[in-house]
């Protein structure tokens, strides 16, 4: 398969398969509480009077329009009779790492890209296991025979056809798309289904007469471009199927970190900050998790134009606590906010040192750093809720994995809750020497 520039999609043989847990926390839930089963769960919260968000949607309450990343109270409002579950990170994360091992016995070409969903290349595995589709069909049945857990899978020569196809029959699908066969299969789905397509983007093409894949297929390349720009140039190789992204070896973990997207662009200095404390708390949590500390804290800040600047700066210290990565976090991200309206924040941990590897703390750190270990490991048995911070008490911050910037289309450059593409400016901290202490005070935004 080639675009009318002649250039192909690379790739012979269709051996990419996306396996995608379905509904994964709610199907968790369901599985171990028999009493959830054939009801509408709502995993994000103790109820729909609280200010979070929801994490994931069982299929019945998914009927009420409830979706993920909407506010619990709006999910309330849609689906009076949901269950609402409080998220149990450790245990999902538990079941995340079963299922990734059942991959594994497959090929060890194994991408994950998220806690729920990960890319296998099967080529090379068929002489063990058969054709990829009779892989697809098997890893199907591993999946439900040892978890109970159902999972869609789609199988293409390219990342992009085949998560299209495993998103088209949710739950428990299998689509297969034959090599040569891409542009035919996508030519009469809507142009939403690409990839950095949402609502704005879908208007623009509609208003030139594109309204399916097929449409935008056949549109000179050129035109695109002019109109999108770069981005245009990628729309056409999407509705030709081309992706030349491969399936990555997995290589070790070499940064931690959470973004959240704003129910809506605000400018208000405590939300802010407290948004970036609540980020802050996630990446330490994790980092603990690991037995890793970072060296280097990264922010991200979109504004409402979606002007994108990154900034980073290296910690006094490597750490794994809270503290220290918030104030560094929030003196980077303080001119990137002031006067302007934001739409989303991240917080990164980079530099990671070696597992194992953990220096001596000083006596005041020491303490610290046993009590967050205490703290976690209630965490760990009663869920992530049984200890949370007084200033971020009923906040509505994102849950573990809610904004996690592993996805596919994040490692692209595209926002996942947007359709516009981002401007990113990247920057090292000029004042990088001055990074604040642990000891210091958190300033307001001003």
């Amino acid at each position: 398969m080639t675009r009318p520039d002649g250039v192909g999609h690379g790739r012979e043989r269709a051996t990419i398969l996306p396996v995608d847990l379905d509904a994964f926390f709610a199907a968790v839930e369901q599985r171990d509480r028999p009493e959830l089963r054939g009801k509408p769960v709502i995993v994000g919260g103790g109820g729909p009077d609280d200010r979070g968000v929801v994490s994931t949607a069982s299929y019945e309450a998914r009927r009420f329009g409830v979706r993920s990343a909407m506010p619990l109270r709006t999910a309330g409002r849609l689906c009076p009779e949901g269950i609402f579950v409080p998220v149990d990170g450790a245990k999902y994360q538990a079941e995340s790492r079963r299922v990734m091992t059942i991959l594994r016995r497959f090929t060890s070409r194994v991408e994950q890209v998220s806690i729920d969903e990960a890319f296998l290349d099967v080529a090379g595995s068929e002489a063990l296991f058969g054709p990829p589709e009779e892989i697809a069909r098997r890893i199907k049945a591993a999946i439900h025979a040892e978890t109970g857990l159902t999972a869609s899978v789609g199988v293409a020569t390219s990342k992009l056809v085949a998560k299209i196809g495993s998103d088209l029959r949710k739950p428990d699908g299998l689509v297969v798309v034959p090599a040569g066969e891409e542009a035919a299969f996508l030519a009469p789905l809507p142009v939403s289904r690409l990839w950095g397509v949402g609502p704005a983007t879908t208007t623009a093409l509609a208003e030139l007469g594109v309204r399916t894949i097929g449409d935008l297929a056949r549109m000179p390349p050129d035109a695109l471009e002019r109109r999108f720009g770069k981005h245009g140039v990628e729309l056409i190789d999407g509705a030709h199927g081309i992706d030349r992204d491969p399936v990555h070896e997995p290589e070790a973990v070499k940064s931690v970190g959470h973004e959240h997207t704003f129910d809506r662009d605000t400018s208000d200095p405590e939300e802010l900050e407290r948004t970036l404390l609540g980020l802050a708390d996630g990446v330490a949590w994790r980092l603990r998790g690991m037995g890793r500390r970072a060296g280097t804290v990264v922010v991200k800040v979109r504004d409402s134009g979606f002007r994108t600047v990154t900034r980073q700066a290296p910690l006094p210290e490597p750490t794994d606590l809270a503290e220290p990565i918030f104030q560094a976090a929030l003196r980077l991200a303080r001119p990137e906010m002031r006067g302007k309206r934001i739409r989303l924040l991240g917080v990164t941990g980079t530099h990671l040192d070696e597992p194992d590897q953990l220096g001596l703390f000083s006596s005041e750190d020491d303490r610290r750093h046993r009590a967050m270990q205490a703290a976690d490991a209630l965490k760990r048995k009663f869920g992530d809720r049984t200890i949370v911070r007084a200033r971020l008490l009923d906040r509505g911050l994102p849950a573990p994995f809610e904004r996690d910037p592993s996805s596919p289309l994040a490692r692209r450059g595209v926002d996942e809750s947007s359709d516009e593409p981002e401007r990113v400016t990247f920057e090292r901290d000029p004042d990088a020497d001055l990074a604040p202490s642990e000891g210091d005070a958190p300033d307001l935004l001003t």
